[in-house]
């Protein structure tokens, strides 16, 4: 009985452990308190948000850089629709926004 004893605190002592490695008090403490919760769930939507417009930015941006490196290779037909395609994007970013 002294030794099913020792094993019973030897786990509790674990468990305890455990839970503190996975700071579930603060977690539980984040659950109670919706306001704090509310806000921390709104930056990180607002920096998830930000990280998308900046990175399809930039990946457009690539893909339009390339597209006119094609148009400078004279291929028939495509490079026709690729510059027509480069002259609308460009004549659609200078445009005055109302």
């Amino acid at each position: 009985m002294f030794s099913s004893t020792k094993k019973l605190e030897a786990l509790i002592e674990k468990l305890a452990t455990d839970m503190e490695k996975m700071k579930l008090a603060e977690y539980i403490e984040l659950l109670n308190n919706p306001r704090k919760l509310l806000w921390i769930n709104f930056i990180a939507g607002v920096a998830r948000g930000l990280g998308t417009a900046v990175g399809f930015t930039i990946l457009f941006a690539i893909f339009l850089y390339f597209l006119q490196k094609l148009v400078l290779l004279k291929l028939p037909l495509i490079s026709d629709f690729i510059a027509d395609i480069v002259r609308m994007v460009q004549n659609n970013a200078r445009a005055p926004k109302y």
